[in-house]
């Protein structure tokens, strides 16, 4: 069964943050907001809610699962996080309907994070499927935050549980 690790983002704002919930969206924006990745490649070229994720990737036979997620979110977003100063807050595990094992991290950044160097390593498949042409996709073809709410429907369903379990940690931290 393959195993994968990832780091959910949560972006805090706490000079807007009064110490409750950021559901249900207001129209302004919330205080909290989630860094999603949406998958690179044809398959989901023209999908949207439902098929973004955290950054992760496969673990392999001895590894670390937290050096996993760190690495993975490096390759995945061109984003560095420094292992020494961020606190990464375990947020349990998912399986999909694949089978595949998610193992989860919240790591929490102020409003300063910067995504402006976002670039995906890549991946080669072939496409138009059985042509015999191989193609090079990025894992990751965009990233963006997203308040609770908005992340929720746009996250595969399989990982909302991680949304919910950094919310309620941040809420209760920051109280």
């Amino acid at each position: 069964m393959k195993t994968s690790c990832g780091i959910l983002i949560a972006r805090v704002n706490t000079n807007e943050f009064d110490g409750s919930s950021t559901s249900p969206d207001k129209e302004k924006k919330t205080p909290i907001e989630y860094l999603l990745a949406h998958p690179g490649g044809p398959f989901f070229e023209n999908k949207d809610n439902g098929s973004w994720t955290i950054p992760k990737g496969l673990v392999e036979e001895g590894e670390d699962l937290k050096d996993v997620a760190l690495r993975e979110f490096k390759e995945e977003t061109n984003l560095s996080l420094d292992a020494d100063k961020v606190k990464m807050i375990p947020l349990d595990q998912v399986k999909l309907k694949s089978g595949k094992i998610i193992h989860g991290w919240g790591v929490c950044v102020d409003k300063s994070f910067d995504t402006k160097q976002f670039k995906s390593n890549m991946f080669e498949m072939e496409y138009p499927p059985k042509s015999g042409q191989h193609k090079s996709f990025p894992e990751i073809d965009k990233i963006e935050f997203f308040s609770l709410n908005e992340a929720k429907k746009k996250i595969n369903p399989a990982q909302i549980c991680f949304l919910d379990k950094l919310e309620d940690i941040i809420i209760e931290e920051i109280k």
